[in-house]
């Protein structure tokens, strides 16, 4: 039988959520501590690869069992097992042939900046010295839109089969109280390292080193090298993932 996990973490301290071979991971953690619970080994799918140090408020992924347990006994379990940077925090029941990745139909990530120095937040927010033109980083923001193709912000000699995909949603917002500013961006595919190429290229234009015109330009070069640096890991969240109704059973 299959299962979805719902479980966000804080990926500081991991090389990203894949397993890799001398590096401690999300995905590695999860497996030992399920295979450990339900004693067979317990491989796990989940729906998108975040680089290091790239947090989650909300991951999904899936596992297949035949052993019977009990949800709530089986949450409590992993969450005493994979220490405090993740949480687990629905295990549910899916179709069989249901996918953590490939039936997404969209997922959101939030990228966030603060331009004054706070021990709190330092841990998951780049800091820049002053607040960039966000009406402008809007207009540009707004074109990501109108774009299928997004290669120039894609990482160089990745394995995608295609760069293109379909952003319903991009905007900057600031919280006048913490000062937080926030890219959110919402997507039915994204690319490899593309949220922080993006917001990378968009603070040049809200420093006003690039022009909306050039910005436009950037997108159709379709030119990796054409668009701006890639902003640090630390600032990144995914923030949600969004599957059809009926892959759940009750």
């Amino acid at each position: 039988m299959r299962y979805f996990l719902r479980l966000s973490y804080d990926g500081t301290d991991f090389h990203g959520w894949q397993r890799q071979p001398n590096a401690p991971s999300v995905q590695q953690k999860i497996e030992e501590a399920l295979g450990t619970v339900l004693r067979h080994d317990t491989p796990v799918t989940g729906a998108g690869r975040t680089d290091t140090g790239v947090h989650a408020r909300e991951m999904y992924a899936h596992f297949d069992s035949d052993t019977t347990f009990d949800p709530e006994g089986l949450k409590r379990s992993l969450n005493n097992m994979c220490g405090h940077s993740i949480a687990i925090h629905d295990i549910l029941r899916v179709k069989d042939d249901a996918h953590a990745r490939f039936d997404a139909t969209a997922r959101t990530y939030q990228y966030r900046i603060i331009t004054r120095k706070d021990p709190f937040q330092d841990r998951y927010a780049w800091r820049l010295q002053q607040i960039p033109d966000l009406d402008v980083m809007n207009w540009a923001a707004a074109l990501l839109l109108l774009t299928a193709d997004f290669t120039s912000f894609a990482k160089l000699h990745g394995d995608a089969k295609t760069n293109i995909c379909n952003v319903s949603n991009a905007a900057w917002t600031i919280d006048e109280a913490s000062g937080v500013i926030t890219f959110t961006i919402t997507a039915d595919r994204f690319l490899r390292n593309m949220v922080r190429a993006v917001v990378g290229t968009l603070i040049e234009v809200g420093r006003h080193k690039l022009s909306i015109p050039e910005f436009r330009q950037v997108i159709r070069a379709k030119d990796r090298c054409e668009a701006g640096m890639s902003v640090p890991a630390k600032g990144l969240f995914l923030t949600r993932i969004e599957y059809p109704d009926d892959i759940f059973k009750v």
